[in-house]
């Protein structure tokens, strides 16, 4: 597998470290996640997180499947002295503590670096190691508000208020963006045997993901108007509109041959000049019409008509739908394993050596007596923090 051969500490908890980490072991690393034995992975428990199958949590197996677990207090000797261990023959580190608690615990990347030069050190945080709201708490939603992108997350009709996005887009941005920057600089210490520092924020990676909306902002020195920009409501072709039994349908791409086939296929060719040009007053009676008219007929019905057309659209389906239908079962995005559990399968697919999930998951610290006599460490060390669980 693509990432046979390296070994990974993950010091982080909840959402970005860990989905980053086992997209890492999904693909070949040896993760070991390294917990304290006073306050273990939070997602374990099944009061913070109650669905549950074959007796964990379904977010646990989902993001820490086919890691080890060490159990280290890293505020005692012991519990340092093996974690500077286990780093001098790791190759990357993940953290996601708050800026300046490694420094205190003195497993920041200066010292864990000087165990082991060609270490790679990935930190995740709200908003990042520097700058004026490095000490700022946040987790997905705020940083996701502070992004500006809850004020735009808004429905296309009538006048509601900002909506909480339906999934942790922070979090797994910066999951996926600390994956790419560790591979990155795995690469540049390939060619130079030298180790780096990763710096990502939550808050960054969401502002990142924004270049299709920034016209308004760089280009016009203001915030969008919502019904005047093609994605946020102002396109007739990138909107969303009930259904007449209460459901909904997307329209999802505004190219001339698509706005065509649906203004033809509806009896209002008229519209189709003024649809494909720009999004915004001209899009207006044709978005009204649209609203009026998928009203007409339930979400099936529309259906059995988008069948067939070449159309850009798709039904508005339940989470429970979506991950129900053929397709995420034929591409392997939900799978079972041999005792019934689901899991979300790897969305990064090779044609060489793909995936190999191990759905193994960890108990606490269930692997540190083993990982401990790998190390070299005094025999009074190995008793403390044993003695210790």
């Amino acid at each position: 597998m693509k990432l046979e051969g390296l070994t990974v500490l993950d010091l982080s908890l909840f959402l970005p470290g860990p989905a980053a980490t086992q997209l890492m072991a999904d693909h070949g690393a040896r993760v070991i996640k390294v917990e304290n034995p006073r306050a273990p992975e939070p997602t374990r428990s099944a009061a913070a997180f109650p669905w549950q199958q074959g007796g964990e949590t379904v977010m646990f197996r989902n993001t820490q499947r086919g890691k080890e677990s060490i159990a280290l207090d890293l505020k005692t000797a012991a519990g340092k002295n093996a974690l500077l261990a286990l780093v001098s023959n790791a190759d990357v580190v993940v953290e996601a503590f708050r800026p300046g608690v490694a420094e205190r615990l003195g497993i920041d990347y200066a010292s864990l670096s000087a165990e082991n030069p060609s270490l790679i050190y990935c930190s995740i945080s709200a908003f990042g190691q520097t700058g004026p709201w490095r000490d700022r708490p946040a987790h997905d939603t705020a940083t996701v508000a502070a992004a500006g992108i809850l004020d735009v997350t808004r429905s296309p009709e009538g006048d509601s208020g900002p909506a909480i996005i339906g999934v942790p887009i922070a979090d797994m941005l910066s999951s996926y963006l600390a994956l790419s920057g560790i591979l990155m600089a795995l690469h540049r210490r390939h060619l130079t045997g030298e180790g780096d520092f990763v710096d990502i924020s939550m808050f960054e990676s969401v502002l990142a993901s924004s270049p299709n909306i920034m016209g308004p902002v760089f280009g016009g020195n203001q915030a969008p108007n919502r019904l005047s920009e093609r994605t946020h409501g102002g396109n007739a072709m990138l909107n969303v509109y009930e259904t007449g039994d209460g459901q909904y349908l997307a329209l999802g791409g505004g190219e001339h041959k698509f706005v065509e086939a649906l203004f033809e296929g509806l009896g209002r060719p008229d519209f189709i000049a003024a649809v494909t040009g720009p999004a915004g007053r001209g899009h207006w009676e044709a978005i009204a019409f649209l609203r009026d008219k998928f009203r007409t007929r339930s979400r099936s019905e529309w259906e059995a008509w988008f069948a067939g057309r070449d159309i850009c659209w798709s039904p508005v389906v339940s989470l429970h739908e979506a991950w129900r239908s053929e397709h995420v079962l034929a591409r392997g995005m939900r799978f079972s394993d041999t005792e019934g559990n689901d899991h979300i399968g790897s969305a990064i697919k090779f044609t060489m050596e793909p995936a190999q999930i191990n759905t193994k998951l960890p108990a606490m610290g269930e692997q540190t007596a083993k990982i401990l006599s790998e190390l070299d460490l005094t025999d009074a060390d190995r008793k403390a923090i044993l003695n210790g669980l």
